[in-house]
C-alpha cells in the first residue's frame, strides 16, 4: 500500500498528546502547537522549546516591571521586545512556506503567519503577566488586549509587529479577506477558545498539504481535525477523498459511506443541484460514484 506505514503508526500518539493538550489545566497553547509539529518532525521534543517561551516570558516580566499590565504602554514594551529585541516578523515574501505554520521553525526562524505568531505573543505575554486572548479574525488571526484604562481592549496584530488596529483597520482587514465588510460586527473580535486555535491551525495546515498535494500528511491532520472535533462530518469526506487519492480504497470506502451515512439529507438535496465544491470536497453525486466504484473494488479484494 502506497500510504506510509510510519507516518500511519504515529497518529494515534500525536492525537493522544493533542488531546492531553487540550485538556490540560491553565491557558497554555504551546504544548498542543508542538504536538501538532509533531506531524512533519516526529522526534520533536518540545520541552527545550517551551524552556524558552518561559525564558521569553521571563524576559518580557522584567521589561514590564513598573507599568500597569493593562495599559497601551505594556502592549507597545512587549513589541518592543519580541519585535525588535527577538526580531519576530510576519513572513510576507514566503507566506506559504509550511515551517510557518510549525511552532519550533517560528521560534527558531523568527518567522511565522498571523496565527503562530499569535500563539507566541500569547504565551509570552501570558508568562509576563499580561491578559492577552486570540481572535478568530477571519483570513488573518489577531489577539486582544485587556485595557481597562483605555476604556476598550486593544486589538492587536502580530503579524504585522504588534501594530494596534482601529474599528476602521478591522473593517479593512474584513474587506481584503472577504470581500466586503458589511458582515463585521462585535461578534468577530470575541476571545477564541484554546480549542478554536487549535483547530484553525490544524485546518491551515491540512489545506497547506493539500496545496502542495501532500496527501499522507493532510491525511494525517484530518485525523487530527477528527479527533478534537468528532462532530466535523465534512472531515469524514475529506480524510476519505485522501484515502482514495493514496489508494487506500478500504479506508476510503469507510470513511465516505460514513460521512454519506451522517449527512443523508444535506447530500441528497444536494445531489438534485448536483453542485461543484473545490479544495478537497467533490459534488456529493461524484461521491456517490466514488462510493459504488469503491465497494466494486474492495469486493475484488476479499
Amino acid at each position: 500500500m502506497p500510504y506510509s506505514l510510519n507516518l500511519n503508526a504515529r497518529v494515534a500518539q500525536v492525537a493522544d498528546d493533542l488531546e492531553h493538550a487540550l485538556n490540560a489545566p491553565g491557558a497554555d497553547i504551546a504544548p498542543a502547537a508542538l504536538a501538532i509539529a509533531r506531524v512533519e518532525y516526529p522526534a520533536l521534543d518540545p520541552e527545550p522549546y517551551l524552556d524558552r517561551i518561559d525564558a521569553m516570558g521571563g524576559n518580557a516580566a522584567d521589561r514590564l516591571a513598573g507599568v500597569s499590565v493593562a495599559s497601551s504602554e505594556a502592549i507597545t514594551i512587549l513589541n518592543e521586545y519580541l519585535f525588535e529585541e527577538e526580531g519576530f516578523s510576519g513572513n510576507r515574501e514566503r507566506y506559504e512556506d509550511p515551517r510557518n505554520s510549525f511552532l519550533n521553525e517560528v521560534l527558531d526562524r523568527r518567522r511565522g503567519i498571523p496565527i503562530s505568531l499569535a500563539v507566541i505573543y500569547m504565551e509570552v505575554a501570558r508568562r509576563a503577566g499580561l491578559e492577552i486572548t486570540g481572535v478568530n479574525f477571519p483570513g488573518h488571526f489577531l489577539v486582544r488586549a485587556a485595557s481597562p484604562l483605555a476604556g476598550d481592549d486593544l486589538i492587536i496584530d502580530p503579524f504585522h509587529g504588534g501594530a494596534l488596529l482601529s474599528e476602521f483597520d478591522c473593517r479593512q482587514l474584513l474587506r481584503h479577506h472577504v470581500g466586503d465588510d458589511a458582515a463585521f460586527d462585535g461578534s468577530l473580535l470575541v476571545p477564541a477558545t484554546r480549542h478554536d486555535i487549535v483547530v484553525r491551525m490544524l485546518v491551515n495546515l491540512k489545506r497547506l498539504y493539500v496545496r502542495m498535494r501532500s496527501f499522507p500528511q493532510a491525511r494525517f491532520v484530518s485525523t487530527l481535525l477528527l479527533n478534537v472535533d468528532p462532530s466535523a462530518i465534512g472531515e469524514l469526506r475529506d480524510r476519505g477523498l485522501l484515502a482514495y487519492h493514496l489508494e487506500d480504497f478500504a479506508s476510503a470506502l469507510r470513511d465516505l459511506e460514513e460521512y454519506l451515512r451522517l449527512a443523508p439529507q444535506e447530500e441528497e438535496a444536494s445531489v438534485e443541484s448536483d453542485e461543484e465544491s473545490s479544495g478537497t470536497e467533490e459534488a456529493p453525486a461524484r461521491l456517490i460514484d466514488h462510493v459504488k466504484a469503491l465497494r466494486r473494488r474492495v469486493a475484488g479484494f476479499n
